[in-house]
């Protein structure tokens, strides 16, 4: 059964899958190639209270749950950061360690009211923090964020980001400003990290991002002028590639990677190859 996600954190399973997130990674064990996640005992073993959790939805006929933890971790646990476990993991487990990040840093962030500062208390009803004070509700916070391939021609424009240099090459991405449409955060972005102008925007698609809380939107757009000049602060090359000379590029989990693949294909399309 796939993961449904619910809002309400009344428990509809009799067995828990149990997410247990450090500010380092998710607490779990490897074992003959899968992901081992505490078990009911476990995670009492682990000083973690069981009716503190918040409930993200049902997950392969279990409640999935979610609960912050600080400290040291001992063997046999170990914590598995988010980019490691996109190698490690399904697409659809994936989805789910991934939400229990994104609720983590909700849960971390909103413990006490942003507006009086006083200490919240979770609904049971909906994903959301309320204070008894002022009451004040504080969702979880989505920020969204532009990802977009360039082309030119049969090219892509690519490029490292100055963070991981020479890691790989990827599409280029950045937040939403106020008050901006996602076409505009792309015209920006890509005139600010490498010097370029475009035209005819697309919608590609769109993929959850919790590094911790974004929401990547995908789009592809077409060179219209510019030599590429980049932003040292961002970005430490950038280039036009060919499908015939590709630099490393993101891993499949990614939309990044999506873009890159679907134009690949279309090129290849296009020679009938």
């Amino acid at each position: 059964m796939p993961f449904v996600p619910e809002v309400s954190n009344v428990r509809r399973h009799t067995q828990r899958s149990w997410f247990v997130v450090h500010a380092k990674g998710l607490v779990a064990r490897k074992g003959e190639g899968r992901l081992i996640l505490p078990t009911d005992d476990e995670v009492v073993s682990l000083g973690l209270n069981h009716e503190a959790a918040h409930r993200l939805g049902s997950f392969d006929e279990t409640d999935a749950l979610v609960v912050p933890i600080d400290g040291r971790i001992e063997p046999p646990f170990e914590l598995i950061g988010l980019r490691a476990l996109a190698a490690f993991v399904d697409a659809e487990l994936f989805g789910v360690v991934g939400r229990a990040f994104h609720a983590t840093d909700w849960l971390t962030n909103s413990r006490f009211c942003g507006r009086c500062g006083t200490a919240t208390t979770l609904s049971p009803t909906e994903r959301c923090a309320v204070c008894p004070g002022c009451g004040h509700h504080t969702y979880p916070r989505i920020s969204p964020a532009i990802i977009t391939l360039v082309r030119r021609g049969d090219e892509a424009l690519l490029a490292s980001n100055a963070k991981f240099p020479g890691v790989f090459y990827s599409t280029l991405a950045g937040f939403s400003d106020i008050g901006e449409s996602l076409e505009e955060t792309v015209r920006r972005e890509v005139l600010e990290e490498v010097g370029v102008h475009v035209h005819d925007i697309r919608y590609f698609g769109s993929q959850p991002w919790p590094f911790p809380n974004s929401l990547m939107i995908g789009f592809t757009a077409q060179w219209e002028s510019g030599e590429i000049a980049i932003d040292p602060a961002e970005i430490s090359d950038a280039q036009w590639f060919t499908i015939d000379a590709l630099p490393p590029i993101p891993p499949p989990l990614s939309i990044a990677r999506r873009l890159i693949d679907a134009w690949i294909a279309d090129v290849r399309g296009m020679r009938g190859t």
